[in-house]
């Protein structure tokens, strides 16, 4: 089966698609962004994490048949998105009170130049400069799912608890750090994005 999706902002297709195969082989193989990592492929690790229509999901579970006309956002595309997201709500976030980037404004999303596709050589967004501030990164085989997922967390609520970090990160294994500064990154992109407000 042929596959029309939007990924990181551009429209993409994957042809040859069989019925059994998976978003992440898809983006991995096809579509050549190695960010989501292939790890349990059994939703239970966090590593493959993607937005899809801006709900982060292990995409090791989703068939690619299933993101038929709908937009995918990986951590090669986290910088374009973030910034897309502060031009539509300034400071990054706009919490409680619109509840987030919308399936309609994602839609209107063009990433520019190559960087949403290859991640290479572009800006970072301020979740990933948070991490690598606050030392979360070590292996590096974790980070792109906790990186989505604190993206997410902090697009819907600017001031999250240590609780609702938890709670938001609770999907994503890591083996390195021990979680602590995983917590100081988000932490620390919260802060960040509360001063730029």
């Amino acid at each position: 089966m042929r596959v029309n999706f939007t990924v990181n902002g551009r429209k993409q297709e994957a042809d040859d698609v069989w019925e059994g195969e998976s978003l992440l082989y898809v983006l991995r193989e096809r579509m050549g962004l190695p960010g989501s990592k292939n790890a349990c492929e059994q939703g239970e690790c966090g590593s493959c994490t993607v937005r899809l229509d801006g709900v982060p999901v292990c995409s090791c579970l989703v068939a690619a048949g299933q993101a038929e006309g709908r937009e995918i956002v990986t951590v090669e595309g986290l910088a374009d998105y973030a910034k897309h997201r502060d031009e539509a709500h300034p400071g990054g976030a706009c919490g409680t009170v619109c509840g987030g980037t919308d399936l309609q404004q994602a839609r209107q999303w063009q990433a520019k130049g190559t960087d949403g596709q290859t991640g290479e050589g572009g800006e970072l967004s301020p979740i990933q400069k948070a991490f690598i501030d606050a030392g979360a990164v070590q292996c590096g085989f974790c980070t792109p799912g906790l990186l989505v997922a604190a993206d997410e967390l902090l697009e819907r609520n600017a001031s999250p608890s240590d609780a609702d970090i938890r709670e938001a990160l609770s999907g994503n294994l890591c083996r390195c750090t021990g979680y602590e500064k995983i917590l100081d990154a988000v932490r620390l992109a919260a802060a960040r994005q509360e001063e730029a407000v």
